[in-house]
């Protein structure tokens, strides 16, 4: 059984539903799942799960959140090898900018991203919810 990691940041609570939507989908595809948010996880644990899920939303000018993801996630990249690895995330305003980014960052570090990102605007709806799903079925 793979171990999954659904690591997120969430102001609103959307990205926070997407995650839960992602660990569904990998728990529904045969995966032990953990849930932690940015601050519960760092790279010293990226070793203990066979895959990860990492989410954010927009924030500011289209970027991670700054203080707490952001720096998990630069703390996380080098540890992360070979791992398949989904992004996902939730905006309010512009067009995905920061998802783009944060892909292109992801790939320019090596890392294996296993499917294609899920964004939405503002609360996922159902169909969100299913691509989410799926995204987490990709590494389960």
């Amino acid at each position: 059984m793979k171990k999954v990691a659904v690591v997120y940041w969430s102001g609103t609570g959307n990205t926070e539903a997407m995650a839960q939507a992602v660990a569904a989908g990998a728990q529904k595809a045969g995966a032990e799942v953990t849930v932690l948010t940015s601050a519960e996880f760092g790279a010293a644990q990226v070793g203990s799960y066979d895959a990860l899920a990492f989410g954010c939303p927009a924030m500011g000018a289209e970027v991670l959140e700054e203080s707490e993801f952001q720096p998990m996630w630069d703390d996380c990249k080098s540890a992360l090898g070979s791992k398949p690895v989904v992004l996902f995330g939730s905006y309010g305003w512009g067009d995905g900018e920061w998802m783009r980014s944060w892909a292109a960052d992801a790939e320019g570090a090596g890392i294996m991203l296993a499917a294609d990102f899920v964004i939405c605007n503002d609360a996922p709806d159902d169909d969100a919810k299913a691509k989410c799903e799926a995204l987490g079925a990709a590494i389960a």
